[in-house]
């Protein structure tokens, strides 16, 4: 069977989690430090925080600028549902735009449009590792006094032309930026997160609250020469990193140059070998910005079934993904609180449904996400291009 996504790790990672095992230091420790500084100058940010998860750390940024019950914050409903999740933590509600159909990112043309008076904070999504258009989503943001919020969960090296400059996602370009070390995500440690700012303040209430708002962390209290007592300031959380994940992140992030220069040279066959075929749509990679590929997205041509070709690949050991399920289309937020942008009185849309989002929904049912990854071998990728070909020409009698 050919995954959708396998991990890249040999023995470097086993040495690494050995020796902080070794170590004495399991949790939160000096593996999570280095790993935080490691970070920060990869992307060039000034601070990088670990956390449990990018989930964990959405919440954590949503709470730092300032998101509480009853504002809205502007979102994408074409994301995985953990962005609206951590919306709903802090007890707001997210408001959802459509996305630009190329990218399957935010449309910033229909932000404005989509802001109130309760408007919080942009929260916008690099979905599936290609960046969104943040030169336009921060002139929004700046106009109307708003922080932004990247959700670059996928978007590790990937990189925007700023003012001149390739620089990486993550620098960050907004207030804060908020990474996964999921399996499926470009590095992995299993689970876990990491949280980017170049503001101090932000940064220090995310070391607080990460580690139930203790007042002095374990590390120091471990190394004083005097007894502490520490306190407990705020509500706090368990969103720590354990040093054994660190550990794995930071030879994980020795590795991504060439896991980058592998998934470039994947997708790049992709683009040669599929583009032939009438009405299937490619991903479409600005010239402002460059994915890291953390996934290759087709769209499939109308009058093809997008379950029918996965169930075929599925049949030839091959493993596909749907479309990203629009989140105002999940049974979840049948009972969450969400909204377009139109007041609920105006909005004429059935259960499931939205006018305002028919980009997002046609993308759900026509998009599949194909397997990329470095181990992928090149007999394999031949065997997925050979099919996809075969079951579009055949529907479409070519």
């Amino acid at each position: 069977m050919i995954p959708i996504i396998k991990p890249v790790m040999d023995e470097r990672e086993v040495e690494a989690v050995r020796r902080t095992l070794l170590s004495g230091w399991v949790t939160q420790g000096p593996e999570v430090k280095a790993f935080e500084n490691e970070f920060s100058s990869y992307v060039g940010s000034k601070h990088a925080c670990a956390i449990s998860s990018c989930t964990t750390g959405l919440h954590l940024a949503l709470k730092a600028v300032g998101v509480g019950k009853g504002d809205e914050v502007i979102t994408v409903s074409h994301t995985f549902i953990a962005t609206a999740n951590s919306i709903r933590y802090c007890r707001a509600e997210p408001v959802f735009v459509d996305i630009d159909p190329d990218t399957y990112n935010i449309n910033p043309e229909l932000i404005e449009s989509s802001l109130s008076e309760k408007t919080r904070a942009i929260l916008c999504v690099h979905q599936m590792g290609m960046p969104c258009d943040l030169k336009k989503i921060l002139q929004i943001a700046r106009e109307n006094n708003l922080p932004v919020i990247e959700d670059a969960a996928c978007a590790i090296d990937s990189e925007i032309n700023w003012k001149g400059n390739w620089e990486k996602i993550g620098k960050p370009h907004g207030d804060i930026a908020c990474f996964s070390f999921h399996p499926r995500k470009i590095i992995t440690t299993g689970e876990g997160g990491m949280l980017t700012t170049n503001n101090s303040e932000y940064d220090k209430k995310f070391r607080l609250w990460r580690q139930h708002s203790m007042s002095v962390p374990d590390t120091v209290r471990h190394q004083a020469k005097s007894v502490i007592f520490e306190e407990y300031t705020d509500l706090g959380y368990n969103y720590r990193m354990t040093d054994i994940q660190a550990s794995i992140g930071r030879v994980q992030l020795l590795r991504l140059p060439e896991i980058i220069a592998s998934r470039q040279s994947l997708a790049k066959k992709y683009f040669e070998q599929l583009t032939d075929i009438p009405g299937l749509d490619l991903p479409f990679e600005p010239e402002w910005a460059k994915s890291n590929w953390q996934s290759f997205c087709i769209r499939l041509p109308e009058g093809l079934n997008q379950k029918g070709l996965m169930q075929k690949l599925l049949e030839k050991g091959i493993s596909t993904r749907r479309g990203i399920i629009p989140i105002h289309q999940e049974r979840a937020y049948e009972l969450e609180k969400w909204s377009c942008g139109t007041r609920q009185k105006d909005c004429n849309c059935s259960v499931n449904r939205c006018k305002k989002l028919e980009e997002s929904e046609k993308a759900g049912v026509k998009a599949i996400i194909l397997p990329l990854y470095p181990h992928l071998t090149e007999s394999e990728q031949n065997n997925i291009i050979v099919e996809i070909t075969a079951f579009c020409k055949k529907k479409i009698n070519l």
